[in-house]
Order: structure tokens, then C-alpha cells, then sequence
């Protein structure tokens, strides 16, 4: 009787564990079909985001024209190559560079926040950016994307310039940009074009009759302050493949570099 009980236990444990089981068991799962991959040429926008507004005080000064945009939430302003705009016009401004308490020394003017965008779209239209820089922004010299170097002064004598002792000349800092990326150089060179105060720095083309077309003038960015014609000793660290951005790339610079007048 006792074996009877045992095996009708036995039985019902066994029943109950595979209900268990079955109840447990795992219900299908509806996975649904995978996305069509977009192309990257379908997935990128059409253009850079950013705002659209109504123009409400424009001004050009010195290759730039600065408009303020009403957007309905704020008023924005930004500058790009110069255009024709008025005042009522409807403009997007795509992202760009932020300046914070930027300086206008040719308007004499700061504004709180300016953005810097390549260029302004009038009424749907997309000028095509002036492609020369203007002269209240430094220009690009010999870079990847072909800008032509800047052109040696016809008054300006780059003869005479002697390279400095365990120095390097402008022509051999192109040609040898690789190997001295990230180290810090010092050479000798005349200014043939100084702007200052753009994005915090000066900023100094520096060529010493060494070099040609395209490897013959050098962008060195300083707090030292320099004219056109001086003759001056830099010492600062080689940078390559340096992307601002907005066509400001440079294939080789010297950045935040001591510039001493000799």
C-alpha cells in the first residue's frame, strides 16, 4: 500500500512538472524585418542644417557682409563672403563657427555671438562663396584643397634672410612636414601679411625666398604682435592637416608660436 501511495506521489510530481514545463515554454517572438540600409548618398541631407529668418540690419565691411536674422525665437547674427541682401530678405544660415565677444576692428563693433558660415542663402538662392579671403580674415596658404599662396609684396626684399643656427627654412618645414609634425621649430622670415585678432590670434604669413609656388609661404598663428616687412625669428610647434573649417584648412602651420622682431 505504502509502494502504491509512493508511485501515485511520484506521478503526480512528474505531472505537475511537465505542466510546468509546457507553460514555460518559450512563445515565439515577431522580430521585425530589417531596415533597408539608406546609401550614404540618400542618407545625407540635402544641406547642413541651421536657421531661417528674416533679415532685420545687414552692413558689408571688408569682404564680409554681416546680417541680423529675426528667426521668431531670436536674433542671430552672422557673417559670410560678401553677398547682396537687404533688409526683409528671407535667408537660411546653415551651422557655423560661434565667436563669442567677437571683435570687428573694421566696424569698429563687437557683437555678443557671431557666427561665421561659408555662405547665406537669399530667398532660396545659394551664392557661391567668393573664394578669395576676405581681409578681415586670414587667408589660406597652399593647402590641400589648392588655394593659391599668398603673393610676396613687390616691396617686400626676401633676400639676405638667413636661415638660424640648428633652424629650418620655409621649404624644408613643406618638405619635410611629416617627420616634424607635433616638434617645435624656429626660423627666420619676413611678414608679408598680418591680420590680427582673428579667433583669438594673430595671425602671420612668413616667407624667407626659399621654396615655390605653394611651398613658399607659411600661416603662423601667435599672440605676438608683427607688421608687414618685419623681419622676425619664430619658434613655435609644426601642425599638419589642420581643418578650421569652412575651407579653412591648412596643409602645414606653426601654431601659437613666439614671434620675435628682429
Amino acid at each position: 500500500m505504502k509502494k502504491s501511495m509512493n508511485l501515485i506521489l511520484v506521478g503526480m510530481v512528474a505531472t505537475a512538472l511537465l505542466s510546468g514545463c509546457k507553460d514555460e515554454t518559450p512563445k515565439a517572438v515577431d522580430v521585425p524585418a530589417a531596415a533597408p540600409v539608406a546609401s550614404p548618398v540618400a542618407a545625407a541631407p540635402a544641406a547642413e542644417a541651421g536657421q531661417s529668418g528674416t533679415v532685420v540690419e545687414t552692413m558689408n565691411s571688408a569682404g564680409y557682409t554681416y546680417v541680423q536674422v529675426d528667426t521668431g525665437a531670436e536674433k542671430i547674427w552672422a557673417a559670410a563672403p560678401e553677398f547682396k541682401v537687404s533688409v526683409g530678405d528671407d535667408v537660411v544660415v546653415p551651422q557655423g563657427m560661434p565667436m563669442q565677444e567677437y571683435h570687428s576692428q573694421t566696424l569698429d563693433r563687437t557683437f555678443p555671438v557671431l557666427y561665421f558660415v561659408p555662405r547665406i542663402m537669399v530667398a532660396g538662392a545659394d551664392p557661391a562663396a567668393d573664394s578669395s579671403m576676405p581681409a578681415d580674415h586670414p587667408s589660406v596658404a597652399a593647402t590641400s584643397s589648392g588655394t593659391p599662396p599668398v603673393v610676396t609684396p613687390a616691396d617686400i626684399d626676401l633676400t639676405g634672410i638667413e636661415k638660424p643656427a640648428e633652424g629650418v627654412t620655409v621649404a624644408e618645414i613643406f618638405s619635410g612636414k611629416d617627420s616634424l609634425s607635433g616638434k617645435e621649430v624656429t626660423l627666420r622670415g619676413r611678414v608679408v601679411k598680418y591680420s590680427a585678432q582673428i579667433m583669438g590670434k594673430n595671425w602671420v604669413h612668413l616667407q624667407d625666398g626659399t621654396g615655390e609656388a605653394g611651398t613658399s609661404d607659411l600661416t603662423v598663428t601667435t599672440s605676438s604682435e608683427a607688421k608687414v616687412g618685419d623681419t622676425v625669428l619664430v619658434t613655435g610647434q609644426v601642425v599638419t592637416n589642420k581643418d578650421f573649417g569652412y575651407g579653412y584648412n591648412y596643409d602645414v602651420l606653426i601654431e601659437d608660436a613666439k614671434v620675435v622682431v628682429e
